[in-house]
């Protein structure tokens, strides 16, 4: 195994071997019977009212019914206009809700079981979580996890030194037809290339892919798995990964969100968004079983793609190996405090 992957693999080994057991809580507060209380840290995206009305619905079933959201930290970042234009107006609507909203994280964490880091804005996240798993809480963490690879790395250090479950994703990986790819069920025999896409915005805080395209990558990871070797920034929307196998994953800026699969006995469309819903039951999962759904090496895999994507973009579009990302990214990080 190359050098580059040793960090990533020890997160994985050291992962194994949490020992964690779910709660299981009597009724408080007017949460649901033995319903885990759940936090929301940043309320300044809307993802924090869908998965509200979704998790504290009174007719859901299954682990839906057996979290409940009870409180919130509103954060916000003051320049950051598509977070500090929302967070009022959120948080409002959450108290409307009956969310007990808390001036400070450290106030909220005695007061709950899990947490959901919310904030829209990437590069809070670090010291949110910090925060988070210093209290022992199993935690998600909405997309971008991060706005480097660098604090990536850092916050699964920090869960794994604790032994505090962690995971992120995008609602677009546990759409059906993505899943169905990954499990090799489209009749298109053996995978060869995947075209992925969703929209790009760009923010001027995150490397490009990070704000927004980080749907369309996390479906082309869902499809692919992890094994890229090589990233070239072919154009401003279009980055081309080439696996270790020969297999080609490209991810395009489009409208919408989608994926194309090709393989050696022709090419299919491999479905488009199902909504939060799934998302959030993955999550209430996560919450119960303390497994993440989502393998940790193939998150930083793809955080590694996206920045590789920003360094070939500065390279005027020569190749990046994925490898010579992950090992300055790792060295960074073990550096730090």
């Amino acid at each position: 195994m190359s050098s580059p992957w040793k960090f990533a693999t020890a997160l994985a080994v050291s992962a194994a071997v949490i020992i964690y057991a779910p709660f299981v809580r009597a009724e408080e507060g007017g949460a649901k019977p033995q319903a885990l209380r759940a936090g929301l840290i940043g309320l300044d995206t809307s993802h924090v009212i869908a998965f509200t009305d979704l998790i504290n619905d009174p007719a859901a079933e299954g682990v839906l019914a057996e979290v409940q959201v009870t409180a919130g930290f509103p954060g916000g970042s003051p320049d950051l206009p598509a977070s500090w234009d929302r967070v009022n107006e959120y948080t409002a609507k959450l108290r409307e809700k009956g969310v007990t909203i808390y001036d400070s994280i450290e106030a909220m964490l005695p007061h709950v079981d899990v947490v959901l880091v919310e904030s829209v804005d990437g590069r809070p996240h670090l010291e949110q979580a910090r925060k988070v798993i210093a209290a022992k809480k199993p935690l998600y963490i909405d997309k971008p996890m991060a706005a480097s690879l660098v604090d990536v790395l850092k916050i699964f250090r920090l869960a794994d030194e604790a032994g505090v479950p962690v995971f992120s994703s995008s609602s677009l990986r546990f759409s059906s037809g993505f899943q169905a790819a990954r499990r090799g069920e489209l009749p298109i025999g053996t995978l060869r290339k995947c075209t992925a896409w969703s929209p790009m915005h760009i923010e001027p805080h995150h490397p490009d892919l990070f704000w927004y395209g980080i749907h369309g990558v996390e479906t082309l990871y869902t499809i692919m798995g992890p094994g890229c070797k090589t990233v070239v920034r072919e154009g401003p929307e279009r980055v081309v990964g080439t696996w270790s196998d020969g297999r080609i994953g490209i991810f395009e800026a489009r409208q919408g969100y989608g994926a194309e699969v090709e393989g050696t006995d022709g090419t299919a469309l491999a479905g488009t968004y199902d909504g939060y819903k799934p998302l959030v039951i993955e999550i209430c999962r996560f919450f119960k079983t303390g497994v993440s759904p989502v393998p940790r090496e193939e998150t930083i895999e793809l955080f590694a793609f996206m920045e590789a994507a920003d360094e070939s973009k500065r390279l005027g579009g020569k190749p990046v190996e994925i490898a010579d990302i992950l090992k300055r990214a790792q060295e960074a990080a073990a550096n730090a405090e």
